[in-house]
């Protein structure tokens, strides 16, 4: 099979979230098992440019944005054994930043018709288009109003995949004609509540959907999570599939990380110990024996903030400490900041996003809190099993679906059902009894460690719902 992964970002040239390292590493792992895939995102200007040095020149066309025609250059490089295709235009992507614009939905408009007019020009023509949340789901519209029985894009199945409902690329009407160019006779495949919904247009118009966790599928047809969406969704049931996220545990692998103070293993933990010391000493924590807390977030309601914040000084009391890394909505920020002041040798806190120390908290942390409102995938809690640190989550998405509660068989963390703040805590303090017997903590702590999240069976179940699409 011959698979394009079209995604507004994709590590190592950009990323904002979880949805970069999926369309960084899922087409690798599918190529590996005999399939071609490349990649194509939007060519900003915040990729550092030593990434871009080998790129080069491809073709320049013009796209159609409604009555609008935009210059396109479309640039390629390869890395890994990928090939990455860039969309180039200056006006919608010479910018400090990849959303919150005002105009971002013009600006993603222009890249979905841009990756299929691109196919005109390359030596690529792929039996799937994998497209990856809203900036991406006018490609399966286009696709079949515009260019479904044009000579060269005939047999092409679109897959779409859903990383965060939340968000769905919702606009007024006066867009449908003035920005997308989409006739009003097709104006249903879009329309939802009285807004044209990008999201609700892929779901409709793809030949699948996929979710990044098999809880999320089936939380999604609930209102609860779908924001607006449960109603469209659950006649979709027959195309939805939810297919749980890997990592890429190359890069993320503590016998071997560069970022992180000492190498260790499963089969030898002592380098652990010394990546604790190395941290405490770097954030300036109190040396000590008590359990340190690894957070790595962004701190925005969904993720379970407010659970932490209410009980903040309660976990400090069973004897915690906390290594937090992370930026998002400004309270959070100002109460972490706060309780970092006042509990200047138990709690460090650095605001925005820094990769290595990242990794280094989720090597030198003892345990790693997640209790999450909403969580479709989450790769943290996979990144801190893989590092040693053991998760402890809310059964939601993702997390469900990955961490096992140490109370049952084969446990691999803590869990906790409800979105409930003393339920949060008493996780924690289960957590903190394991912990203070040794043995039972060392082999905790190594069941989590072998825990497979690799890309290797995720990609074998997108490889076999593309090729069922290829089928039909």
């Amino acid at each position: 099979m011959k698979i394009l992964f079209a995604a507004s970002e994709a590590v190592p040239f950009a990323a904002s979230g979880g949805l970069a390292d999926v369309a960084g590493s899922l087409p690798k792992a599918i190529a590996s098992k005999g399939h071609e895939c490349c990649v194509v995102i939007p060519k900003y200007s915040d990729i550092p440019e030593e990434l871009l040095e080998d790129a080069y020149f491809v073709a320049n066309l013009t796209v159609d944005v409604s009555w609008r025609k935009q210059y396109c250059g479309i640039y390629k490089t390869e890395k890994d054994g990928i090939a990455y295709y860039f969309i180039e235009n200056d006006y919608y992507f010479e910018r400090d930043g990849f959303y919150g614009f005002y105009d971002d939905c013009e600006r993603f408009v222009f890249f979905d018709r841009a990756v299929l007019e691109m196919l005109r020009y390359i030596d690529f023509k792929p039996d799937i288009i994998s497209c990856n949340d809203w900036q991406t789901a006018l490609i399966p519209v286009y696709y079949n109003v515009y260019y479904k029985y044009q000579q060269g894009f005939d047999n092409i199945k679109i897959s779409f995949t859903i990383h965060n409902i939340e968000y769905q690329g919702r606009y007024g009407k006066e867009v449908l004609e003035e920005v997308m160019g989409i006739p009003r006779y097709n104006s249903g495949l879009l329309e939802y509540d009285g807004y044209i919904n990008m999201l609700k247009g892929a779901l409709e118009t793809s030949d699948s959907i996929i979710t990044v966790s098999p809880s999320y599928a089936w939380e999604i047809l609930d209102p609860w999570y779908a924001h607006g969406l449960d109603r469209i969704l659950v006649t979709k049931q027959y195309k939805l599939k939810g297919i749980l996220n890997g990592i890429d545990t190359e890069s993320y692998d503590p016998s071997t990380d560069p970022a992180i103070a000492w190498h260790y293993s499963e089969n030898d933990l002592s380098g652990k110990e010394e990546c604790k010391k190395f941290l405490l000493e770097e954030l300036g924590l109190r040396d000590g024996n008590e359990p340190l807390i690894g957070i790595v977030t962004r701190f925005v309601n969904h993720k379970g903030i407010d659970l932490i914040r209410y009980m903040f000084e309660e976990i400090l009391k069973i004897g915690f400490k906390f290594a937090i890394l992370g930026s998002g909505d400004r309270m959070y920020e100002d109460f972490f900041t706060e309780m970092a002041a006042r509990y200047p040798e138990r709690v460090s806190v650095n605001i925005g996003f820094v990769p290595e120390l990242s990794r280094r908290i989720y090597a030198g942390s003892d345990v790693f809190l997640m209790p999450s409102q909403s969580e479709p995938c989450g790769l943290t809690q996979m990144i801190s099993m893989r590092y040693g640190t053991v998760p402890i989550v809310r059964e939601t998405g993702g997390l469900r679906d990955s961490v096992r509660d140490n109370g049952g068989e084969n446990g691999n963390g803590f869990t906790f059902k409800t979105y409930n703040a003393d339920d949060m805590l008493d996780a924690l303090k289960r957590a903190k009894a394991v912990y203070d017997n040794k043995p039972e903590w060392e082999k905790l702590v190594k069941r989590a460690m072998n825990c497979d999240y690799s890309w290797s069976v995720p990609a074998e179940e997108y490889i076999k719902v593309f090729s069922e699409l290829l089928l039909n």
